[in-house]
């Protein structure tokens, strides 16, 4: 918790819990969004809004920050064929509708996406997002973010588990009402299939 205190403001909104490892702050979802964009970009700590709650969690580890930009460095020439660009861990994503704010670890966009205000991108304009899973986010990123990615329209969603047992990749797409239809999972070392827009055939080995 002390962690937390240090590089937040002292005054924390309503209630305060820490659940596997992340401080949960729970309160309206104006007071949320209120405090949200009242912290500093450059806060040393990862925040996101789901479901109402402002969820303040560690930066990942050096391995899961790495993973993250090998996937940023093997889709370049997808970007580059497109004419889209890639954030690897530092843009929020404003998700339309509920305005909760999501940090994934990777993210495609076109050059000219939508922007809210000056932090955050709409969710309309993202083309697929990427989560690396660590060992305090393996709910969060198997059973909500899925959800709330499908919901607003994000076409797909990759999940890389280098923590599972044994460590693999999925790859959902089709989002329709709230749920992606279409899910693809492969263990790390096989190929896996990421399809339109992207249509890339993808190497897993690369993330061992």
């Amino acid at each position: 918790m002390r962690e937390f205190r240090d590089a937040l403001p002292p005054e924390l909104p309503a209630r305060t819990e820490i659940i596997d490892g992340n401080l949960i702050i729970s309160a309206s979802d104006r007071t949320v969004q209120k405090f949200f964009e009242s912290l500093s970009p450059d806060i040393p700590l990862r925040t996101e809004i789901i479901d109402g709650n402002l969820i303040v969690s560690p930066f990942g580890t050096p391995r899961h920050a790495r993973i993250a930009r090998i996937l940023s460095r093997a889709l370049i020439p997808v970007e580059d064929a497109n004419g889209w660009e890639s954030f690897d861990g530092n843009v929020d994503i404003c998700i339309e509708g509920p305005r909760d704010a999501m940090a994934p670890d990777y993210c495609i966009v076109p050059l000219d996406a939508p922007l809210w205000g000056g932090r955050e991108i709409l969710s309309s304009g993202v083309i697929m997002v990427a989560e690396v899973v660590s060992p305090g986010s393996t709910r969060t990123d198997h059973l909500v973010k899925p959800g709330v990615y499908a919901g607003c329209g994000i076409p797909i969603m990759m999940i890389i588990d280098p923590v599972s047992s044994p460590p693999a990749v999925t790859v959902l797409s089709d989002p329709e009402d709230g749920a992606y239809r279409t899910a693809v999972h492969a263990e790390l070392g096989k190929p896996v299939r990421i399809p339109d827009p992207v249509d890339f055939d993808l190497d897993t080995s690369i993330f061992l």
